[in-house]
């Protein structure tokens, strides 16, 4: 392995002392989100394998329960609920999408 193909490690947000070090971080992090956003999808085909009823996907009241619960741990954590929600929002709706396309080819 050459010392190219070793990724530096992040380092806490509090000691970063250059933009480059920034840079790390945001990028190991954003790999883990990846990361964390296919078992999240994962999740939503096994959603789709286990419900009968297609009509079931959709789900506005557990959909309005998620981002609510991103909300709050937003507002724990102190970082901007709004934002936060809109990205739910669109990772919900995502994650809905692929849900009936999964379950469309489950059964199709």
């Amino acid at each position: 392995m050459t010392a190219q193909s070793v990724p530096e490690m992040a380092k806490d947000p509090a000691h970063c002392m250059t933009m480059a070090e920034v840079r790390t971080g945001v990028d190991q992090l954003d790999a883990e989100i990846v990361a964390l956003l296919a078992r999240r999808f994962a999740y939503m085909g096994a959603a789709a394998r286990i419900k009968d009823d297609r009509n079931s996907v959709r789900d506005e009241v557990r959909k309005a329960q998620v981002i609510a619960n991103a909300r709050r741990a937003a507002l724990d954590l102190r970082i901007p609920q709004d934002v936060i929600a809109a990205m739910w929002e669109t990772l919900v709706e995502g994650s809905i999408a692929y849900e009936y396309d999964r379950w469309d080819a489950l059964r199709g």
